[in-house]
């Protein structure tokens, strides 16, 4: 191990940040036998892959603040990485409960799938839902292989990765709408639809039902390839600092040293490259390669945007957006009892997808996409709620208290009409748990204590421009994404706004430290 808290004076490569991109090229570049310094500007490593100890009135109870579950991270990586992580199934995945007394439970158990399908939705939306799943899976192979290589543009991906027969399918998805690609299944029930919708094809992103991009972000998030994982997102035992902590040990035991609460000031350049970078305490370190897991807005301005191309400087312009996600951790007594499912057949480990009434469903959550864009908190937007502890019991504290949270997408940045997050931040988190109420009545008395993060609190929290958790939408697929090389001779970005997408994946890591090492002739 070489944690240290004193800054070398040179190295082979400096990377900007300990989150899992910036962890998993350390590791990869140190091992390769390059003298590697990591610099984090927080206290501890993981960027927003962390687990913390946030609520004031229950110390002890850990929760993942920020990202909450590993489903994309490519299993080859996982095994060149050498890192073994803790994973938990969760069997079932997806609990889509009602206000009346239907109910899904998506899990192994396809017999009694097909129990609530026909019983409480119709035979229809089983067969729609079948079709779904098996395109998707194939779809699912044949993208694997294009996320550790450099990302070819979505057309080119198609012709060169794609069976014959779904490479339209494909381009259109990755280019269109989530509309369009659910429509060609003919579901039924709006509700099943709108959840599709808003769980894959929503999450992180600022567009709606009609924006083109959707697809991308559908497709990318049903990317799961995890061992003994059946296509579903995974618990983290310990919660996601697990991943960032094992990360960084690994990467120590490679020979990488990294410093936390040392904050880069500048990436200083000189000739077109980059010579290093300067430290909040006026510290240099000089470098010939430095590797950004910093989003890239923060990395251009470290590096002074007018040392950037100006090209990429350009499209980076275009590609801005404000995040659009809210995050309430919570702290609870006890479990909610749902209306719709009072007996426990593992509702409590999916993800719960809170949506309104099925005749209003597709209605409201384009008035609470319209409502955000414009400024407006939205009076019911899309809702995932989960519970981590009824798996991992080892974040409870001494007083057995529950974590949880509500995943929300679709609130403003700032707020229109002079309003402040500071304002309304406690009314809307308790009009979000009035929410949960509906479904599950007496859920506000359960919870003890909230750490809410808006996206501005997101900023402020985990250090991503105006709190975009994929640092760009993912509706930019492939080559459309920001490149790893960074405009700037020596610089290359590890950021989740590189391909393959934002989300705790490592690829960004890999195959940055990839580039570095071809242009390093290594």
């Amino acid at each position: 191990m070489r944690r240290s808290n004193v800054a070398p004076r040179s190295a082979d490569v400096i990377i900007v940040g300990a989150g899992h991109n910036g962890l998993v090229a350390a590791l990869l570049l140190a091992r390769r036998g390059l003298s590697v310094v990591v610099l984090e500007e927080k206290d501890m490593v993981g960027g927003a892959a962390k687990t913390e100890r946030p609520f004031k009135k229950a110390p002890g109870l850990g929760v993942s603040s920020g990202a909450y579950l590993l489903g994309l991270a490519p299993p080859e990586l996982l095994r060149e990485l050498g890192v073994d992580l803790p994973l938990k199934r969760r069997d079932p995945h997806y609990f889509l409960p009602t206000t009346d007394r239907r109910y899904l439970l998506f899990g192994s158990n396809q017999a009694e799938m097909k129990r609530q399908f026909l019983e409480f939705f119709s035979e229809q939306d089983w067969n729609a839902n079948a079709r779904l799943q098996a395109e998707i899976g194939a779809l699912r192979d044949d993208v694997a292989p294009t996320w550790l290589q450099e990302p070819l543009s979505i057309e080119a991906t198609a012709e060169k990765y794609i069976r014959k027969e779904l490479r339209e399918v494909f381009v259109k998805l990755c280019r269109g709408t989530i509309t369009d690609y659910l429509d060609r299944f003919d579901f039924k029930s709006d509700l099943i639809k709108a959840m599709y919708a808003v769980t894959d094809a929503f999450s992180g992103l600022s567009g709606g039902f009609d924006t083109p991009g959707t697809g991308m972000n559908f497709l990318v998030h049903n990317m799961c390839r995890l061992p003994g994982a059946d296509g579903t997102w995974m618990i983290v035992e310990g919660g996601m600092g697990a991943i960032t902590s094992r990360l960084a040990a690994k990467a120590e035991s490679e020979g990488a040293v990294i410093l936390t609460g040392t904050k880069v000031e500048k990436i200083e350049s000189q000739g077109g490259a980059v010579t290093g970078v300067v430290l909040a305490d006026g510290t240099s370190i000089t470098s010939k390669v430095v590797v950004a897991n910093a989003d890239p807005y923060r990395t251009r301005a470290l590096a002074g945007a007018g040392n950037i191309d100006a090209g990429l400087s350009q499209r980076l312009d275009t590609m801005r957006r404000d995040g659009s996600t809210m995050k309430v951790n919570l702290a609870m007594k006890g479990l909610p009892n749902f209306t719709c499912l009072r007996e426990d057949k593992g509702q409590y480990g999916p993800t719960i997808h809170l949506l309104p009434d099925e005749a209003v469903v597709m209605d409201t959550v384009r008035k609470a996409h319209a409502d955000a864009m414009a400024g407006s908190l939205p009076e019911f937007p899309a809702i995932e709620w989960y519970f981590h502890t009824p798996i991992d019991p080892s974040l409870r504290d001494a007083e057995g208290h529950h974590n949880a949270a509500l995943f929300v997408q679709w609130v403003p940045y700032e707020l229109s009409g002079g309003k402040t997050w500071a304002e309304e931040e406690a009314g809307y988190v308790k009009h979000l748990l009035s929410i949960c109420d509906r479904f599950a009545p007496g859920t506000s008395d359960l919870v003890i204590d909230t750490f809410p993060l808006t996206p501005k609190g997101i900023e402020d929290h985990f250090g991503i421009t105006r709190g975009h958790i994929h640092h760009i939408d993912n509706g930019y697929g492939f080559a459309d994404r920001v490149p790893y090389r960074f405009g700037l001779g020596g610089l290359y970005s590890a950021s989740a706004g590189t391909h393959p997408a934002g989300s705790v994946i490592g690829a960004a890591g890999h195959n940055a430290a990839q580039a570095v090492l071809a242009d390093l002739g290594r």
